[in-house]
């Protein structure tokens, strides 16, 4: 009976596949499910065929709605038990779509159904419940077998149904390659692995295309709903114009119906426009995505007319792409570019923007053709977030569907395979979402060998054993000492698999203790940016408070800018390490549902890796960010000297923008390369805030920069560079910009030296150049660290060291220097 089944499926689907001649692509496997229903129905040129022949069993319902909008919602099929749909393939990539549209019939009510989808090597749905009136589920998966597996489970005491199915082959080049890291280095090397869910798929500037205008079926919808600002750009349609290329894109890739159409930056006739044209998409939090865009230069009269910038979130993706030649030197040829966020995302959204190039003369446009964006499976397997156990340990049960079989071996692998992934998961760090929970909030609880109490199911992957610690580091060799801090000594080490390690042991005698501790541990378990210092694991046995992490290999930024004897950077390399200290900064405010303010920023906490990646450090003083109701955190202050932001002192009242005043200091402590505080110099140069900024205002920063930058600075470059700084150190939080602003112009100031470098370059002229200046500061290279820092519990505490006034209003910080300077301790 199964062979008949599966004959008359087969022989129905190469039916359907001579419908699909029209578009030019025949897929090899072309099911299409009419769910329930007792016949055939034909939809856009597409017949989807009953599934009625191939259902025996008592434990599924044919159920019907004649008041659908469509002939394939007008029934479903419900589950009462574990189910499966199998279908005979050829292996390969498949589109798996799954089609959703709940009604009323007997005494089940569809909307309230919940249940879980999955193949046999990934979850698509897990507890999943319809929500809306029609859905459609779009999968682009990989089978690597001669069948396909689609389980359909129930949630406890709940149904599942489906109305439609559709399981259509895809070219297997369709999705394919090494895609690059969005605004990051390197490139994602195993998409082939990868389970894709599409999460938006729009035409821009043009209609919505619908399946029956697509050679795959596809959906693209318009883009004026997600458009931030309409009035910015202006549609444009000339699709006759369009043209393939052998090696790019294809019609299977995107329609001319989308490569013929496009949004455009409407700047006008204004050649000084600057704006950006923004898109915003909704995304599910907690997984890495994959960007696809597309292009085709439809709106340039000539080569080499059209220059612009793309950026995803906060990072510049490609400067100055220049469409007609990024390929081929051809106008409207279409093409993708492919790229792949850097991490899970922690914000529930991913923004897309075109922007004005730099390069002077050009005029300000830019083009946007297409975009898909898809939800890539996280390590175990899932494409949706939500309790699933393949199986259930019930595939001994009468399972009910079309075919009706185990699948314990394909389920073996799969769960054996999670196991793996997971294992690894940890060896590297452990699930980010993860978060170290004492038991015992003060510390105090310690179990039999004197660790600290800890809830085993929270922590267990980051906790790292005394003994490994102390055979990473031969117990503590001070000759492997790399430093100290406020926490406690910092020393070298290796693991067992040759991982190399920073382990900070904390002081007993330190006035951080236990909260910085769990503080540091929450942080960073809970982060993950290529930007921010990575935690590997965390020690607290025998009351130890040890911190592991990745090490980095050129130590602090302020290492490199005085006292240490060490190589003096270049503009560019410090331009960059801002920029890199700027985007973990960045999201540390934006990267999650609530913000985090780290507190403690200066050039001691951003660390350098053997490429000198900034990268950020010490968590131990953040707080995480006001309620959205909320302007600010009242708090007590905390921070290093020198660093902290003056309004946030006298009002006691902490947000993001206290982290953009501290920033703004380590910029202008490194392009001055001195301490921020020295009290051996004269009065007026003890505070670099201030001695900087007195410069600025006189328009003269050049007389202070580091002496070894003689004749490498772009002017243009040095005046963005100190505007920013000076905004930074505004005196009152809403006159700051946002660590988002802080990043667009250090870029910004990165792009106008390397473009005044090529023009002097190519001038064989140096006087663009900053040139030799007078040496108005000390030579701090051979001088050792006068950082100080300072610690205010509650308005004006106990750690006070001299009465202050209530009102600290107009209060300089250097006036205050005597009366708060404490060298322990922060």
């Amino acid at each position: 009976m199964g062979g008949e089944k599966f004959g008359f499926l087969i022989w129905v689907s190469s039916i359907t596949c001579l419908l699909c001649l029209c578009h030019g692509y025949v897929p090899v496997d072309n099911y299409l499910i009419n769910c329930g229903s007792p016949n055939n129905v034909t939809v856009t040129a597409r017949v989807f065929i009953s599934d009625t022949l191939l259902t025996s069993t008592s434990e599924t319902l044919a159920a019907s709605n004649r008041n659908s909008v469509s002939d394939i919602y007008q029934t479903a099929r419900i589950f009462t038990g574990i189910s499966k749909y199998r279908f005979s393939v050829a292996p390969g990539r498949h589109w798996v779509r799954l089609h959703f549209s709940p009604f009323h019939y007997q005494t089940f009510q569809m909307e309230s159904a919940k249940f879980s989808v999955s193949s046999q090597t990934h979850v698509f749905l897990s507890d999943f419940t319809v929500t809306s009136r029609v859905i459609m589920k779009e999968y682009y998966l990989n089978v690597p077998t001669d069948h396909l597996e689609l389980t359909f489970t129930p949630s406890g005491k709940s149904f599942a149904f489906v109305n439609a199915l559709e399981v259509v082959s895809v070219p297997d080049t369709l999705i394919s390659g090494d895609p690059s890291f969005a605004g990051s280095h390197g490139s994602f090397n195993e998409l082939s692995l990868q389970a894709l869910e599409t999460v938006h798929r729009v035409n821009m500037g043009g209609p919505r295309v619908t399946p029956d205008n697509d050679t795959l079926s596809r959906t693209w919808k318009t883009d004026s709903e997600f458009l931030v600002e309409n009035n910015l750009v202006m549609n444009v349609s000339k699709i006759p114009s369009v043209h393939y290329k052998p090696g790019l894109a294809t019609e299977e890739t995107a329609p001319k119906s989308v490569y013929g159409t496009c949004s455009e930056m409407n700047s006008g006739s204004n050649p000084a426009s600057n704006f950006n044209v923004t898109w915003v998409f909704d995304v599910e939090t907690g997984f890495q995505y994959f960007l696809r865009f597309h292009f085709c230069d439809i709106v340039s009269k000539s080569l080499n007319q059209l220059y612009f910038n793309l950026y995803v979130d906060s990072m510049m993706v490609v400067r100055d792409l220049d469409l007609s030649s990024y390929v081929v030197n051809a106008l409207a040829v279409a093409y993708v570019m492919d790229f792949v966020t850097v991490s899970e995302k922690k914000s529930d959204r991913i923004r897309v923007s075109i922007g004005r190039s730099s390069i002077h003369g050009v005029y300000p446009n830019g083009i946007l053709n297409g975009l898909e964006i898809m939800k890539m499976n996280n390590s175990k397997g899932q494409l949706s977030t939500g309790t699933f156990l393949p199986g259930g340990g019930l595939t001994k049960k009468k399972n009910v569907g079309l075919i009706v079989g185990a699948t314990v071996g394909s389920l073996f692998v799969l769960v054996a395979f999670g196991g793996f992934i997971i294992l690894f998961k940890k060896r590297r760090g452990g699930n980010h979402s993860k978060t170290w929970t004492p038991l015992s909030t003060n510390g105090a609880a310690s179990g039999s060998s004197g660790a600290t109490v800890a809830s085993l199911a929270s922590n267990s992957s980051y906790r790292i054993p005394l003994a490994a610690v102390k055979e990473a580091t031969n117990s503590f060799d001070e000759n492997r000492a790399i430093g100290v801090g406020g926490f406690g000594r910092v020393y070298k080490g290796v693991l067992q698999d040759g991982t190399q390690v920073a382990v900070k042991r904390g002081n007993p005698k330190s006035q951080q203790g236990f909260a910085e501790f769990k503080t540091e541990i929450e942080m960073l378990s809970q982060f993950r940016h290529r930007h921010l210092v990575s935690l590997i694991g965390y020690c607290d046995e025998n009351r130890e408070m040890i911190l592991v992490y990745e090490h980095m290999k050129n130590g602090t930024l302020k290492s490199h800018l005085y006292g240490s004897g060490l190589p003096t950077l270049s503009w560019k390399q410090r331009l960059e390490i801002c920029i890199g200290s700027a985007r973990g900064l960045h999201y540390l405010h934006t990267g999650d549902s609530k913000s985090v303010i780290h507190r403690d920023v200066k050039s001691a906490n951003i660390l350098l890796d053997e490429n000198l990646m900034a990268k950020v450090a010490d968590f131990g003083l953040s707080k995480t960010g006001p309620e959205i109701d909320q302007t600010h955190v009242s708090t007590a202050v905390k921070g290093s000297f020198g660093y902290l932001d003056p309004e946030y002192f006298r009002r006691q009242q902490l947000t993001e923008k206290s982290d953009v005043y501290s920033f703004g200091v380590v910029m202008f402590e490194v392009l001055c390369a001195r301490p921020v505080i020295d009290p051996t110099l004269p009065r007026e140069m003890v505070n670099l805030a201030e001695w900087a900024m007195k410069w600025q205002k006189k328009g003269q920063l050049e007389q202070v920069i580091d002496q070894s930058l003689r004749g490498e600075i772009v002017p243009d470059s040095l005046r963005k560079f100190g505007e920013t700084g000076e905004k930074c150190l505004a005196d009152y939080g809403v006159d700051r910009p946002s660590m988002g602003d802080v990043l667009w112009n250090l870029e910004y100031a990165l792009q106008l030296q390397e473009a005044g470098v090529d023009c002097d370059q190519e001038d064989d002229n140096s006087t663009n150049m900053i040139g030799e200046l007078p040496l108005r500061f000390n030579d701090y290279n051979n001088h050792g660290d006068t950082s100080v820092s300072v610690a205010i519990e509650g308005r004006f505490g106990e750690e006070e060291e001299e009465s202050c006034g209530d009102d600290l209003s107009g209060v300089s910080m250097s006036k205050v220097f005597s009366q708060l300077v404490k060298s322990e301790g922060r």
